[in-house]
């Protein structure tokens, strides 16, 4: 039986208007663009506007081959994301414009769709974190992504994580204080923690030990945005396939250095 899996929550337009630059995204849009690549078959669940980002994301995922038969489209603005370049590479987040994705809720008939799928994503920003609970219930595999905020006691992230199944997170390099933030955000329920360092690589904590990933070396770093989003695809393709966690690591690793070599996340 093939496993089917579902991005639910946050999607936006990425703007780089010095560059004249506009493309689809979102973390969970990123993720399963690659995982559909990677023959998954993966449905997006979020909202677009009635206007051309949103025209542009669902021509984007319709060729991907990606359902989007709960991809709604509310009168209003598409979530916006301002964006900069540093140093010709760096991703820069200039301003957030929330659009209709401010609004953004579940319907019953989401919540049954997502329900059907083996695999959810979702992120904090998707409006989704109150259905983590029966997402875990039905036995689903849930794969959040905290980006850098897992410990921002803005965003509670310990109600939620009980919830998931494979947690992911940033930061800047593996210390002790890391280790010990992986080893307590394991001990609240997930499998795996792992957590994401750039071009440090990445370190995962399963209950028993730790593990350690570096990067795989990219012909040339063009943009670095969506090599987190990336990373999480690869690590749940070797998930699905049933790797060993040192592995998902590295198909993490090589799909995310594929991605730093093009401008678009995907």
């Amino acid at each position: 039986m093939s496993v089917h899996a579902c991005a639910a929550g946050f999607c936006c337009a990425d703007v780089y208007e010095k560059l004249g630059i506009i493309y689809p995204t979102g973390n969970g849009i990123d993720w399963g663009i690659h995982l559909q690549r990677m023959g998954v078959p993966t449905s997006i669940v979020s909202v677009v506007g009635e206007d051309v980002y949103g025209r542009r994301m669902r021509e984007q995922l319709d060729r991907e081959g990606l359902d989007t038969s709960h991809l709604r489209s509310d009168e209003g603005q598409t979530s916006v994301m301002l964006m900069d370049l540093k140093n010709g590479i760096d991703r820069v987040h200039l301003e957030a414009i929330d659009g209709v994705m401010a609004t953004f809720a579940l319907t019953d008939e989401d919540e049954a769709f997502v329900l059907t799928h083996d695999v959810i994503h979702t992120d904090l920003f998707g409006n989704c974190l109150s259905h983590l609970a029966e997402w875990s219930e039905y036995q689903k595999t849930v794969i959040m992504d905290f980006s850098t905020f897992s410990q921002d006691p803005e965003y509670e992230c310990e109600r939620y994580i009980p919830f998931v199944d494979y947690a992911f997170m940033s930061f800047e390099k593996d210390t002790p204080d890391l280790r010990e933030w992986l080893h307590h955000v394991q001990s609240l329920g997930p499998k795996v923690a792992t957590a994401t360092l750039g071009e440090l690589g990445s370190v995962a904590y399963d209950g028993d030990r730790f593990f350690t990933c570096g990067i795989v070396d990219a012909p040339a770093v063009v943009n670095t945005v969506g090599a987190g989003d990336s990373y999480i695809a690869g690590f749940t393709n070797g998930v699905i396939e049933g790797l060993d966690i040192r592995s998902c690591m590295q198909a993490g690793a090589s799909l995310s250095a594929r991605v730093v070599s093009a401008f678009e996340p995907y």
